[in-house]
């Protein structure tokens, strides 16, 4: 059987179709619909938005319909869980489009990018966290023998981020340094959670760190980012050159960057402060990238709780 899922996340709608019979992936592709942009002050998801996600919505339905999908799963996740019009995109998404979108809990997000982290990287013994950055929240997994012990999601995504602060261009230091003291308040339960033993792997998923690892490879040329491989080991070193240069730049130069993803350019920022948040504050020796995540994990899930998932007509 050929299944396609569709994670709705608050700046892309990612398509993931894979056959069952061969073990693979057949497809894989997304779309910018940033459900965030020109939100007001109740996260409301604005009408240019709104059309965004049903056009994205219904491409990828197209999709799913030319590869010969027969199964179709939809999630949301931050955007849609909080917005109070969130509802509204879920009733016309059904009728309309005959898609029937499952709005997850922020644990069930982070249980599901577990899931498929899982599966695209081999864990260590060291103390471990795996960090997803999506646009509005961020999830946190911490692995203790290579098993989750913890896990949460804090509404810290690089879009909420970027609008609750909104930064000079270049950012300058005394906003990064508000930002890091905003996220020393709102990640307590994190530091609780890992105790007097740090992690000292990170693992991180999704887009920023996908865009991290594409620039890392382009611009050092010491390692290559294969979109085909699962996971990409940065050089601790070239990293923290491209964060520096991410927070130096202004918007054009960091659109300018060999292997930036142009809606990221804005966002990236963000990304960097808080990648740069946890490193510094847990002393992070490897930090690795993982191209499986929550779609991935939902796919695998599927094995043995298809039950408890609506299910979209094709």
């Amino acid at each position: 059987m050929k299944i396609a899922i569709i994670d709705c996340g608050t700046n892309t709608f990612n398509l993931l179709i894979r056959s069952q019979e061969e073990n693979r992936t057949l497809f894989n592709t997304k779309i910018p619909v940033r459900l965030a942009e020109d939100a007001d002050d109740e996260l409301r998801i604005s009408d240019a938005a709104m059309e965004r996600a049903m056009a994205a919505l219904k491409s990828h339905r197209e999709t799913a319909l030319e590869w010969q999908a027969e199964a179709l799963y939809v999630v949301a996740t931050a955007a849609v869980r909080t917005a109070p019009n969130g509802p509204d995109l879920v009733a016309r998404a059904e009728s309309e489009l005959g898609i029937r979108i499952n709005v997850i809990t922020g644990d069930t997000e982070a249980r599901l990018i577990y899931e498929g982290v899982q599966q695209g990287i081999e864990f260590k013994e060291a103390p471990t966290l795996i960090m997803d950055i999506g646009g509005g929240s961020t999830e946190f997994i911490l692995l203790r023998d290579q098993k989750p012990v913890w896990q949460a999601s804090f509404p810290i995504g690089s879009s909420v981020m970027l609008n609750r602060f909104r930064p000079a261009d270049p950012i300058q230091k005394e906003e990064i340094d508000a930002i890091d003291d905003y996220l020393d308040e709102k990640l307590i339960s994190l530091k609780e959670a890992c105790g007097k033993e740090y992690p000292r792997v990170l693992i991180g998923s999704s887009g920023s760190f996908d865009t991290l690892a594409q620039m890392c490879a382009d611009n050092f040329k010491t390692s290559r980012f294969e979109e085909d491989e699962t996971s990409y080991t940065f050089s601790m070193h070239e990293y923290m050159q491209i964060s520096k240069k991410m927070l130096e730049s202004t918007f054009e130069e960091r659109l300018n960057t060999p292997g930036m993803i142009p809606m990221r350019a804005d966002m990236i920022v963000m990304a960097c402060i808080e990648i740069n948040f946890i490193i510094k504050r847990f002393g992070i020796r490897l930090l690795q990238q993982c191209n499986y995540a929550l779609k991935e994990g939902l796919y695998y899930a599927l094995e043995n709780e298809a039950e408890q998932w609506q299910r979209s007509s094709l």
